[in-house]
């Protein structure tokens, strides 16, 4: 499954009328046929009357052919137009058909009783704007747009919700918020961008009958899927044993904050990882041992409940007997850490996934960079990538991919930049987007969880991009299924790890 900036889903278009020789007016009929497919979902639709509000670019002519289908099929529909009546191409033709019929037409030449209008229908149909809108959503528009949304039953979203920047993800000064938004051929990335993946609702990808050829031959960013994750995960095979599933070295913890590391170790075990050993302070060794049982632990010489810089050349002489390594979650922050931290990527030529209070300590001096030579996986969220790049928070959450991408090309490592809809970007500038998930992650351990996923993907043998993508889609998944018909608020980390399992399950059933 891709996503595509709108350039590169125009080219898809071109490639499917010149290579692929289906005509532009076939694909709008395709589109037309998709949403009413949804709209067909809605119980008693042929006793419900709809409005589809149409703009003057092809996204309005997808509303035409939808009006059609609608009236064809006995329903009470009524077309309003919003930009005037000066069509043209495929949207045209599919006006003219309409107005040959006995479809209800309305031009919007003034606002004062829209709100009454669409209060009236049971269900309103926004084909206004679609991909190509440019600059800030003005005069008559605005206002349908607004009165669609504030009095509005039902909404379903023909490619986009009219008023997104489907590259950016900004809203060009009003949005429609969609109930559903059934988009063409694949995802459009400002849909998967904040603020407007909060106006989009459930989100249909629907298939227009464009040849998947022609989708291969345009790069996009992939989105990543069941089938995606269920590929790269190596699968288990009867005659094995645990070290064919990858040795893991989980370095974490520190007085006060030991349930990072279990949670850690723990969502690696319940990952698949064959060995887990748990590198801790020798004086909190006995706590992890009464709370863990399948993981093993690796006492490491400590001061006061967090690792001394001793502790740097115990591990530098064991590290690479391991398949992998997750270096972070509660280690704390001090010099210490700093040069516990420096020694594992200096010595390393295994994968090490840099996470938590470990990212802390690169951000105090990222030289050490430069003198590692193992594959790295960092998993910042905001605050830590604004550490990391010196950049800004708000101009990181603005800029997501671009800035996934300058800090993978810098250092030669794959990043997970958390969030809503996460993005990994591999060190080969190839770039993925999450939607699994939910906002019930928003807590304490969650980091951990995912760390401790990557960290055991890892260790399996996948590649770094392939670790980290699936990581963070078997992560959401689990929060997905953990709150299922449930609320969001009781999620814990703990539930997140007890529903691994169930995520893989999924995940690998055929």
């Amino acid at each position: 499954m891709k996503a595509y900036f709108a350039e590169q889903m125009r080219s898809v278009d071109r490639a499917a009328e010149e290579k692929g020789g289906i005509l532009s007016i076939v694909l709008m009929e395709n589109a037309a046929a998709a949403c009413m497919k949804e709209l067909e979902k809605i119980p008693d639709i042929h006793k419900k009357s709809v409005a589809v509000f149409c703009g003057k670019g092809n996204n309005g002519g997808d509303g035409f052919a939808l009006a059609r289908r609608l009236y064809n099929a006995g329903i009470d529909v009524s077309v309003f137009l919003v930009c005037g009546t000066d069509f043209s191409g495929d949207a045209k033709i599919n006006y003219d058909i309409i107005r040959k019929m006995d479809v209800n037409i309305d031009v919007i030449s003034d606002t004062e009783n829209l709100k009454y209008i669409i209060r009236a229908f049971d269900i309103t149909v926004d084909a206004i704007f679609g991909t190509g809108i440019h600059g800030t959503v003005r005069g008559i528009a605005y206002d349908v747009i607004d009165e669609i949304n504030k009095n509005a039953k039902y909404v379903l979203s023909v490619d986009v919700p009219s008023g997104i920047n489907s590259d950016s993800g900004e809203i060009c000064g009003v949005c429609v918020k969609a109930d559903k938004t059934v988009t063409f051929a694949a995802y459009k990335v400002g849909m998967l961008m904040f603020p407007a993946a909060d106006f989009t609702g459930e989100t249909i990808v629907a298939d227009i009958s464009i040849p998947q050829y022609i989708t291969d031959d345009i790069p996009g960013i992939t989105v990543i899927d069941k089938d995606f994750v269920n590929s790269v995960i190596p699968k288990r095979r009867n005659n094995s044993h645990k070290g064919d599933y990858g040795k893991l070295l989980i370095i974490a913890g520190s007085r006060g904050m030991t349930g990072a590391a279990y949670m850690a170790a723990e969502s690696a075990m319940r990952s698949g990882c064959g060995l887990v050993t748990l590198g801790i302070c020798e004086s909190l060794n006995g706590v992890l041992e009464e709370k863990t049982t399948e993981v093993m632990t690796l006492p490491l010489p400590d001061t006061d409940g967090h690792l001394s810089q001793k502790a740097a050349e115990a591990l530098a002489d064991k590290i690479n007997s391991y398949d992998a390594a997750l270096i972070g979650p509660g280690l704390g922050r001090s010099d210490d850490i700093k040069a516990v931290v420096d020694r594992v990527l200096e010595v390393s030529k295994i994968t090490v996934i840099i996470d938590a209070d470990a990212i802390n300590a690169v951000c105090a001096d990222k030289s050490v960079l430069s003198k590692c030579s193992c594959n790295l996986i960092f998993t910042p969220h905001s605050a830590e990538m604004s550490r990391l790049c010196g950049m800004d928070i708000p101009y990181i959450e603005e800029n997501r991919l671009s800035v996934s991408k300058e800090f993978a090309e810098e250092y030669g490592a794959a990043v997970i930049l958390k969030g809503h809809h996460t993005i990994v970007t591999g060190s080969d500038l190839t770039q993925y987007i999450n939607i699994t998930g939910n906002a019930g992650l928003a807590k304490g351990g969650s980091g951990d969880v995912l760390a401790g996923i990557t960290a055991a993907f890892a260790a399996r043998g996948m590649d770094e991009a392939s670790a980290a993508a699936a990581a963070v889609y078997v992560h959401g998944l689990a929060a997905d299924i953990a709150v299922s018909g449930r609320s969001m608020d009781w999620l814990s980390a703990g539930d997140v790890i007890e529903c691994i399992p169930k995520a893989l399950d999924k995940i690998q059933m055929k």
